[in-house]
């Protein structure tokens, strides 16, 4: 898990109010490692839909809580002094400035929910 991942992050909001949601169609159609899309805004929030495989970055995030929500497969989040395991149906909440990790030894599928602007590679 040491090579390094290349991230397709997709910050634009894939759905307007009011759209279904597909979900599956967008596992379906994905072939990256590290794929993370905006699927909507609520109030001054994004829900983002994440499928990875392999290691992200330290870092953290000055200004911004993330939740993390894993549906299926098992999410990592390294802390410093500890790792959360995530597995399908279970999430957590990392406060803003905790320096940390997430990694997926297989591919996972979560969402996340954080401030629309927040820069998903950390401060």
């Amino acid at each position: 898990m040491n090579n390094p991942v290349e991230y397709k992050q997709l910050m634009n909001v894939k759905y307007e109010n009011l759209q279904l949601i597909d979900v599956p169609a967008i596992i379906a159609e994905n072939t990256e490692k590290w794929f993370n899309q905006t699927l909507t805004r609520v109030n001054d929030s994004a829900v983002r839909l994440g499928i990875v495989e392999g290691e992200y970055h330290w870092h953290k995030h000055d200004e911004d809580d993330e939740f993390f929500f894993v549906l299926s497969g098992k999410l990592y989040i390294d802390l410093k002094d500890r790792t959360i395991e995530l597995l399908p149906m279970t999430g957590t909440t990392v406060p803003k400035g905790v320096m940390h990790r997430t990694r997926a030894k297989e591919k996972t599928v979560m969402l996340m929910v954080e401030t629309s602007n927040i820069d998903p590679l950390g401060n």
